[in-house]
């Protein structure tokens, strides 16, 4: 079995004193997949930075406090990349992969955007690029006989059934139709050629939501949005056999706004 973890942690320090530390001693995965770090190596506690029994690549970004994504894996990678050869995004700590035996697993922290700001014209360029190094990876991949897991936060959710509140959000980042068109391309099996695997295991399930707002209730009445995807080629995702979201029992439990992803493969 391969167990793979995704998570925002919102700050790997605010959330390593608020319980992420705990967690990551008593996770089962076998590669741990972070976002939205927002620290240098340096400042990231001791117990989170190195962990013994981890293989550890922190690719932070070149703005202080912002971004910055994390690869944890249980054996040495026999190669690891960081950013995916992008002349604007490499030193944005938004891409980190690691070759492990028949599989490259990456972390992936796609752009929010905000509609009629920069930020969203920030969010379409990553897309572009990111489009072009899917297909890429996927062809070299499966030259070497590899298959491919990219594995983060997303920002985009696909479908209606992927976020509570779909009629509410149709202007907005993360829902829009142009962003949604693009993640069709990326599962179009004609196209980017990935299958969703959390949705192709719960083809017919309201959600399952992994971020919620900090905002009013959104935990408590489970009104959240699906965006921490586990995207895998098809040879990989057909031998996905559970995904879940590790859903804190209450709000005051939680360490981070989004939830983990963890999903099974038997290999």
């Amino acid at each position: 079995m391969l167990t793979v973890t995704s998570v925002n942690v919102n700050g790997i320090r605010a959330a390593a004193r608020k319980g992420f530390a705990e967690w990551l001693d008593g996770t089962s995965a076998d590669v741990l997949c972070l976002q939205e770090v927002r620290a240098e190596p340096g400042q990231i506690p001791a117990q989170v930075r190195e962990p013994e029994g981890w293989h550890v690549v922190h690719a932070p970004a070149a703005a202080k406090g912002r971004a910055g994504v994390s690869l944890y894996t249980r054996r040495e990678p026999d190669r690891v990349r960081v950013g995916f050869g992008s002349a604007e995004f490499d030193d944005s700590g938004r891409y980190v992969e690691a070759d492990l035996p028949g599989v490259t697993v990456a972390s992936l922290y796609l752009p929010s955007g905000e509609v009629g700001t920069e930020r969203q014209d920030e969010k379409v360029r990553f897309m572009t690029e990111f489009l072009g190094h899917l297909k890429d990876l996927r062809e070299r991949a499966a030259a070497d006989g590899r298959e491919v897991l990219v594995c983060g936060d997303w920002n985009i959710a696909h479908r209606e059934a992927d976020l509570k509140n779909w009629r509410g959000n149709q202007k907005n980042s993360g829902f829009l139709p142009e962003e949604r068109e693009w993640l069709s391309r990326v599962l179009d099996v004609e196209d980017g050629g990935y299958v969703d695997v959390v949705r192709a295991l719960h083809p017919d399930a309201e959600g399952p939501y992994s971020w919620w707002s900090y905002r009013g209730r959104a935990f408590d009445n489970d009104t959240g949005w699906r965006i921490d995807l586990a995207v895998a080629t098809p040879g990989l995702a057909g031998r996905a056999v559970k995904a879940v979201v590790e859903r804190a029992v209450t709000h005051a439990e939680r360490w981070s706004d989004h939830a983990p992803v963890t999903v099974t493969f038997a290999m």
